[in-house]
C-alpha cells in the first residue's frame, strides 16, 4: 500500500480509506470483516462523520461511528495502529450547516464516545457554512486540540477561498480537503487542460480557484469522496452504458496490469502527484481488496490522459 503524506505533517497515511458511511445496516460481523480485510490490505485509515447513519430506519446522526466502536470495540493498543478520521458541522433536522464553537465541540465530543476511543486523529468541517465565524472554528479547533481530543484538523468540499477565510483565525494547519472525484467527475483536474478555451464545459472553473493546484502549494492532502460515480449520486461508472469508451479501456488497462477495473479507476486517482486519498465507501470487503491494489498501479501518462478523454473530457 502506497502512503503519503498527511498535509504538511511527516505522518504517512494510505492512499486509500476505508469509508464507513454505510455501515449503520452492517451486523458486527460484517463491520469486522470490512475492517480484518481492510487492515490485511494495509488500509488503516478510517473515514467516519456525525452524519452517517441519519437517514437510516430507526437510526440518527452518529449511527455509523457507534455501529463501529460497538462491532470492534478496539483496544488502546490496536487503536494506536489506526487513523480514525471524522466530520461535522451537516445538521440533518432540520437540514442546515453548523459551524459555531458549540456544535463543533459537542459534535466532536459525542463522535468520540460513539467511536469508543479518546481521540479522533483528523476531525474535519464537512461542508462549509455560509454562516461561519472564523473565530468560533478556531475557539472549537483549539479547545478540542489542547484537550487531546482531536490531533488534526481539516475541511471537506470547501473552496480555496473559503479555507483562506477559515485561516484567518484558525491556527492550526488545515491538513486535508474531502471533495468529489472521480475518472468522470473530475473537473478539478479537467478544467487546467481546458484553460482560457471557449465552448467547453471543462474550461468553466467550478471549485473557486483551482483546488488541486491550491491544496499543492499549500500542502493539503485531497481526499476523493466517490471515486467510482459517474456524478453526484448518479450511479457508478463500472459497465454503464453512458461510458463505453471508458469501459473499454478500463478492461484493457485492468488485463495489462492483471487487476480488476476498480484498481485502475483507483489507480487513475492515486497516479496524480497531488498525492490524492481515495476514499471508498464500499461494504463489501472485496471491492476494497480490489480497490487496494489500484494503491501504487504506474499508470503511464498516455493511459492516464487516456481514461479522462474516455470519460469524456476534453484533452485539447
Amino acid at each position: 500500500m502506497k502512503t503519503v503524506a498527511l498535509g504538511s505533517t511527516d505522518t504517512r497515511v494510505p492512499n486509500v480509506v476505508a469509508g464507513m458511511m454505510r455501515i449503520a445496516g452492517s451486523t458486527d460481523d460484517q463491520i469486522r470483516a470490512l475492517y480484518t480485510t481492510a487492515r490485511e490490505s494495509g488500509i488503516n485509515f478510517f473515514d467516519h462523520a456525525d452524519l452517517y447513519g441519519f437517514n437510516h430506519p430507526g437510526g440518527g446522526p452518529h449511527l455509523c461511528e457507534r455501529r463501529f466502536g460497538e462491532a470492534l470495540r478496539l483496544s488502546s493498543a490496536e487503536r494506536e495502529q489506526i487513523f480514525l478520521q471524522s466530520k461535522t458541522s451537516i445538521v440533518d433536522d432540520p437540514w442546515h450547516y453548523d459551524q459555531s464553537y458549540e456544535h463543533i465541540v459537542e459534535s466532536a465530543v459525542r463522535s468520540l464516545k460513539a467511536l469508543g476511543t479518546d481521540y479522533l486523529d483528523v476531525l474535519l468541517l464537512h461542508r462549509p457554512d455560509a454562516l461561519v465565524e472564523p473565530e468560533e472554528v478556531a475557539r472549537a479547533f483549539d479547545h478540542l486540540e489542547s484537550t487531546g481530543k482531536v490531533r488534526a484538523f481539516g475541511v471537506s468540499n470547501h473552496t480555496p477561498r473559503q479555507i483562506d477565510l477559515l485561516k484567518t483565525a484558525v491556527t492550526q494547519p488545515i491538513l486535508a480537503n474531502q471533495v468529489q472525484l472521480s475518472v468522470t467527475h473530475s473537473t478539478i483536474v479537467a478544467q487546467g487542460l481546458s484553460s482560457n478555451m471557449t465552448g467547453f464545459d471543462d474550461s468553466i472553473t467550478r471549485d473557486g480557484g483551482g483546488i488541486v493546484d491550491y491544496a499543492r502549494i499549500n500542502k493539503i492532502t485531497l481526499q476523493a469522496w466517490s471515486p467510482f460515480q459517474k456524478a453526484f449520486q448518479d450511479g457508478v461508472f463500472f459497465d454503464s452504458p453512458d461510458y463505453p469508451q471508458l469501459n473499454a479501456e478500463l478492461k484493457r488497462l485492468a488485463e495489462k496490469y492483471d487487476v480488476t477495473p476498480t484498481a485502475i479507476a483507483t489507480a487513475w486517482i492515486t497516479r496524480h502527484p497531488a498525492g490524492i486519498q481515495v476514499v471508498l465507501g464500499t461494504t463489501r470487503p472485496e471491492r476494497l481488496v480490489e480497490a487496494a491494489a489500484g494503491s501504487n498501479i504506474p499508470l503511464t501518462r498516455p493511459e492516464w490522459y487516456g481514461l479522462i478523454r474516455a470519460a469524456g473530457h476534453n484533452v485539447p
